[in-house]
């Protein structure tokens, strides 16, 4: 761009425009973003506002932006930030950005879980925190699963006891808890990235009475005297086969990390590891929820079978892929 005055119209057109000659697939919607990002407009006030200048701060941001999109680097990135069903969480490079077809594995937990009310707006969830007494909270419990208002018989006081296991930014675990006023997530990822940024969206979203993140492979870092207490294990392991993993977007091969992708040989590594755990976590009647890639699910399905549980379904996804693996701990 040059120092001549910009207005929304021309920047929106331009960025359009450079973004489309560097391979974007969507350069509209992608210079939306950025324009919104810019200059704190809403896309509907780009469109009610195109007359208007940019100023100088905005024109450098814009053009910066824009720079990195030009590159490649993923939207949600660069403007820090992705909408997950009801709520906002904060992405950044090192942490699985949440796809839309994750949606799915929520639904699919609230599904089987006793109803309530959602979605929750923010003034409820205000409330609700004060619903629950500072005992419950063991402000000196270790990063061990042990927290307090995590401990007990679920069943005897109305609560619902999740694990959300390797659990990335925190989206599921927080959209849960945001969701059902009753349930209660510990949540658990190897990358130290992700479970700072877990930690941090469930702050921002003033769940932290109720959703605790811990640092640790798979569910094993969760104390053993909540074994067996779990209403619901839900998990978006790493699923992507190795031999896909040369075919996905450059896009996500070139900014995502390949830890939150390479699922190993058939993409069932993790799963495979994870089962036996969920077996032993989950009470009689627990559901446990897993997103897969759309070629493992018939394997994966197989071997929950010889794994114990029952009631395998596989679920799919907005684009009516095989997407989710459901089963129950019998």
């Amino acid at each position: 761009m040059t120092t001549d005055i910009w207005t929304i119209k021309s920047a929106l057109d331009w960025t359009a425009g450079y973004l489309e000659r560097k391979g974007d697939d969507s350069p509209l919607l992608s210079a939306q973003w950025l324009l919104s990002e810019a200059t704190g407009l809403s896309r509907i006030e780009l469109y009610v506002n195109y007359d208007r200048p940019l100023t100088m701060d905005e024109r450098d941001l814009l053009r910066g932006y824009v720079t990195r999109r030009g590159r490649g680097e993923p939207l949600q990135y660069i403007t820090g930030e992705v909408g997950f069903r009801h709520i906002t969480v904060k992405v950044r490079p090192g942490v699985l950005i949440p796809r839309p077809e994750t949606e799915v594995l929520v639904s699919e937990v609230l599904a089987a879980l006793p109803s309530a009310e959602r979605p929750r707006s923010a003034e409820f969830m205000a409330d609700l925190m004060g619903e629950f007494d500072q005992a419950d909270v063991d402000s000196s419990a270790e990063v061990d699963g042990s927290n307090a208002c995590l401990s007990g018989d679920s069943a005897n006081d109305g609560k619902l006891l999740v694990a959300d296991i390797c659990t990335g930014s925190g989206c599921i675990a927080c959209s849960l808890a945001y969701e059902h006023a009753s349930i209660r997530a510990v949540a658990t990822d190897i990358s130290d990235i992700a479970v700072g940024l877990a930690r941090e969206n469930v702050s921002q979203l003033a769940l932290e009475d109720r959703v605790e993140v811990l640092h640790g492979d798979l569910g094993f870092c969760i104390s053993e005297e909540l074994m067996g207490c779990f209403d619901a294990v839900v998990s978006n392991p790493p699923y992507v086969p190795t031999s896909v993993m040369d075919e996905i977007p450059e896009e996500v091969a070139n900014y995502e990390p390949a830890l939150a992708l390479d699922g190993g040989e058939d993409g069932l590594d993790l799963f495979r590891r994870l089962l036996p755990w969920t077996y032993e976590a989950l009470k009689s009647g627990g559901v446990f929820a897993c997103e897969l890639h759309e070629t493992c699910l018939d394997d994966a399905a197989q071997l929950a079978r010889e794994g114990g549980f029952v009631n395998v379904r596989i679920v799919y996804d907005l684009t009516q892929r095989p997407r989710v693996l459901t089963a129950v701990r019998p």
